[in-house]
């Protein structure tokens, strides 16, 4: 399985950012896909999650803000952010898994997001 991300970049506080991430290779068994984010120093941690079925978790710090949604027939996932503060700076990691919980079988790159005036 291979992730890719696009969609980070430069972004000011208070705005939106929209990261997508497309998946290919054996997709059959995948059933969890999710966004996590990594800061230098810090542990990588979940930021949302989507079940092949729509059911969806997120952080406690991305409820009401971050949207993530998922396009089954065009194998990608989105997270959707709003109101974004500096404190949303990370390296973004797309992750997907055969079960829906536990630790993520696969990783994409990463993508930077940056918040800053």
């Amino acid at each position: 399985v291979l992730l890719v991300e696009a969609g980070g970049g430069l972004v000011q506080p208070g705005g939106s950012l929209r990261l997508s991430c497309s998946a290919s290779g054996s997709l059959l068994c995948i059933r969890d896909m999710g966004w996590c984010r990594q800061v230098p120093g810090q542990e990588r941690v979940l930021v949302a999650a989507i079940s092949s079925g729509g059911s969806t978790n997120y952080a406690y710090s991305a409820k009401g803000l971050f949207s993530i949604s998922r396009a089954n027939a065009q194998n990608t996932v989105y997270l959707q952010m709003h109101g974004i503060d500096p404190e949303n700076t990370a390296v973004y990691y797309c992750a997907a898994r055969f079960a829906d919980y536990g630790s993520w079988d696969y990783w994409g790159q990463g993508t930077q997001v940056t918040v800053s005036s």
